[in-house]
């Protein structure tokens, strides 16, 4: 565990990580997938999107900056397609996707018999970096004193394993176990962050669908059903991102997002609170930050935050990025004071100053986990960021955000 015991925090707002692909770059996205043209057309066109999006950011007051995942088709990108040991399958069977998890079950429902994934054949090994040129160039365009405030984010460890399990993420003759087989991801993830964080790097937030499902009832009977022990399997997730996140720099926040999916269109594939996972996630999760979605009724109520730690803080995904519909400063400082009044609720009694000291506000998911993203325009998403800062500056007035 880091030996700080300050609450360490992104500003005061914030976003999840992805933003809305500039016209000129969707378009030559669009004609990537077409066929009419190769990836590395696509770099110049990149270069100018990050730099838009970044004076998006610096525009309406936001500190904490990303790239906006510019460089990458879906959020998860970057990490387990260049690992060796790990193999791209374009056409493993349905039935190998467990139909107990969420996104899995739409694709069962669907009647798709098969689809793309990668499989690990053989030992892990961090040959190559995930993301050290895409944080390189981000860093490059902003001030020395800001490069602090860059904030990278990458996908959990749980990615493929939760959509294939234990017995088919892996082949058996190479990692006995669970535990083999994220001690060696764990270890190349650890190489990257190292790396990161030399190169300035301190703040690094893991994107996380899973954790969401297992707050979902139905996941959870569809696991008991298929006989498998969803308790350990939550424990395996939390030991395999802790395993990551031992040792780390006090200086480095490590932040995890909680997402119910974010697909075209910004369809979600999960919905329930957090009542169900929030005593050992929030307690045993070794992370400074959480990012919580909280923009719709199918994410429960604020009463899990009772569980949260002095020391931890929780963004609140507020502002929704799947609707244009936007939100004013005023519904949003009303929904930050429930939040304060469920954490002075808590076993671990503190005051209404301490609570809102845990406590940011962001969206709730990017705006483009793929790259078709979200169905909004760039001005929804500039007025949405800036109903952020603005509901920041009332709440936090003696904070940079």
């Amino acid at each position: 565990m880091s030996n700080s015991s300050a609450p360490k925090r992104p500003s005061r707002a914030s976003h999840v990580g992805s933003l809305l692909r500039p016209r000129y770059l969707f378009d030559k996205r669009k004609a990537l997938e077409a066929g009419e043209c190769l990836p590395d057309d696509l770099k110049p066109f990149e270069d100018e999107a990050i730099k838009q999006v970044l004076k998006l950011q610096q525009d309406v007051g936001i500190k904490t900056v990303t790239d906006g995942e510019m460089r990458r088709e879906f959020f998860f990108e970057g990490v387990f397609d260049k690992l060796e040991g790990m193999t791209y399958l374009p056409t493993r069977p349905i039935a190998t996707f467990k139909q107990y998890i969420p996104h899995c079950n739409m694709m069962h429902a669907a009647g798709i018999e098969e689809a793309e994934t990668i499989y690990c054949s053989g030992k892990i090994k961090r040959t190559r970096p995930f993301y050290l040129d895409e944080f390189l160039y981000l860093k490059s365009l902003v001030p020395p004193e800001d490069v602090k405030h860059i904030k990278l984010t990458i996908c959990s460890p749980s990615w493929f394993h939760q959509r294939h399990g234990s017995d088919l993420t892996y082949d058996l003759s190479v990692y006995k176990n669970d535990d083999e087989y994220f001690d060696d991801l764990a270890k190349a993830y650890r190489e990257e962050l190292r790396e990161l964080y030399d190169l300035g790097c301190r703040h690094i937030q893991i994107d996380d669908p899973t954790f969401c499902y297992f707050c979902n009832e139905s996941m959870i009977v569809g696991m008991e059903k298929a006989g498998v022990d969803h308790e350990a399997l939550l424990d395996t997730y939390i030991r395999a991102i802790n395993v990551i996140t031992e040792g780390r720099p006090d200086d480095l926040i490590m932040s995890l997002h909680m997402c119910r999916g974010n697909y075209k269109g910004g369809i979600h594939y999960s919905e329930g609170g957090y009542g169900r996972i929030a005593i050992k996630l929030f307690n045993t999760l070794d992370v400074d930050v959480f990012y919580l979605e909280y923009d719709t009724e199918r994410a429960g109520d604020f009463t899990p935050l009772k569980q949260l730690p002095l020391g931890k803080v929780v963004v609140l995904g507020l502002v929704t990025t799947k609707n244009p519909k936007l939100e004013s400063a005023q519904e949003l400082k009303a929904r930050v004071n429930e939040a304060v009044e469920a954490l002075c609720q808590g076993n671990l009694k503190r005051s209404r100053d301490v609570a809102l000291d845990q406590l940011a506000i962001s969206t709730q998911c990017g705006f483009a986990s793929v790259w078709e993203g979200n169905p909004l325009t760039e001005e929804d998403q500039r007025k949405k960021l800036s109903v952020l800062v603005e509901t920041a500056r009332q709440l936090w007035p003696d904070d940079s955000y």
